[in-house]
Formats: structure tokens, C-alpha cells, sequence
């Protein structure tokens, strides 16, 4: 019996992946079409739906036996959009108002009511990237993915073939700048559309 739940609570790790020259290469062309995806979503806001499929891109990244510990540091996606925090808000605010009624005074009542509608409508000025990860985020997590693919490409380790080595290395490169310039774009000020 005590085998038997040592056996559920145990963690079945995936199987780790051989990186090797072929899965490099197709990582660096995922990258490439992964960066001008991420550019198609608002910067400030979080996208559920990519977070996702971030956090699985990222756990497939980190089954690759050698790449696995270099891209260790960084972290998951937080899928939690501010209709998410909005929504349990009101819940909770709702709440307040069907049982507070019978046990504070009609003052606090008020009070307790008015500060919670406060709160749901300062939730609207708070940035998401404080509880979300935003495209911006997934670009920057993405970028460092690209800068260690760039940094084991650049050390040789791989043994590519010189044609293969430069078409690697150009689509890791065109990954970076596009996601350079997607996150500089997203901290330069929202002035009105450019004439």
C-alpha cells in the first residue's frame, strides 16, 4: 500500500529529448515564426490563450537535455487577465452585500460596500503585467530562449555544417530583432497614431 501511494505522489517526469543539430534547427525556425506571432497581440495585455501556450512551449523546451539547464531560470507564464481579477471581485462584493446586512450596523454596511466598489474600480488602473505575464513579458521570455539558442550556437558545440550554421543563425537573429523592436515599441509613449 505505502509503495502504491509513493507511486501517485511521485512526479513522472517526461522522458528528456537528444538536442541535437536537427532539433536546434527547428527550434531556431520555431523561434523565428514564434517572435512574428507574438507580434500580432497588445503589449500592455495579458493573452490567456498564449500564455498557455507558452508555458507549454516552454516545458517541452525544457525536456532537451542540453538545454534544459541553460534555460532553467526562466520562469512560467501567469495567465490572469483583469477580467479574471474583476470577476472575483464582484463575486466577493456580491457576497459582501447578501451577508453583511444581518451582522454590522447599517453604517459599516456602507462603508464595507462603498470601499469594496472602490477597490473593483481602482482594479481597472492597475497595470497587468503586476499580476499578469503581458505579450511584452512573453517577448522578453522568448528573447532569453533566443539569446542562449545564440550563445551555444556561437560556442560550436553543435558541429553545424556551414549552410546550415548560417541559416540557424539568421533566423535566430531575425527572432531577436523582432523582438527587440516589439518590446522597445512597447515602452516608447502612446502618443496618437504616427502621421
Amino acid at each position: 500500500m505505502n509503495q502504491l501511494r509513493r507511486t501517485l505522489r511521485r512526479p513522472h517526469s517526461p522522458t528528456p529529448l537528444r538536442f541535437d543539430r536537427k532539433a536546434f534547427y527547428d527550434l531556431a525556425a520555431a523561434c523565428r515564426a514564434y517572435a512574428a506571432e507574438l507580434a500580432n497581440f497588445d503589449q500592455d495585455r495579458v493573452n490567456l490563450k498564449e500564455c498557455y501556450r507558452f508555458n507549454a512551449w516552454l516545458a517541452h523546451l525544457r525536456r532537451y537535455d542540453r538545454l534544459a539547464p541553460r534555460i532553467a531560470a526562466i520562469s512560467m507564464a501567469r495567465p490572469v487577465a483583469r477580467w479574471q481579477i474583476v470577476t472575483l471581485l464582484v463575486v466577493v462584493w456580491v457576497i459582501l452585500a447578501l451577508a453583511l446586512p444581518g451582522i454590522v450596523n447599517r453604517q459599516w454596511y456602507m462603508v464595507l460596500l462603498g470601499g469594496w466598489l472602490f477597490t473593483i474600480v481602482a482594479a481597472f488602473f492597475i497595470p497587468e503585467s503586476l499580476y499578469g505575464t503581458t505579450t511584452e513579458l512573453l517577448e522578453a521570455k522568448v528573447l532569453r530562449v533566443v539569446d542562449v539558442l545564440l550563445e551555444m550556437l556561437d560556442s560550436g558545440t553543435l558541429e553545424f555544417s556551414e549552410a546550415a550554421f548560417f541559416k540557424a543563425r539568421e533566423n535566430l537573429l531575425a527572432a531577436k530583432a523582432e523582438l527587440r523592436q516589439q518590446i522597445d515599441l512597447a515602452h516608447r509613449p502612446h502618443n496618437g497614431p504616427v502621421l
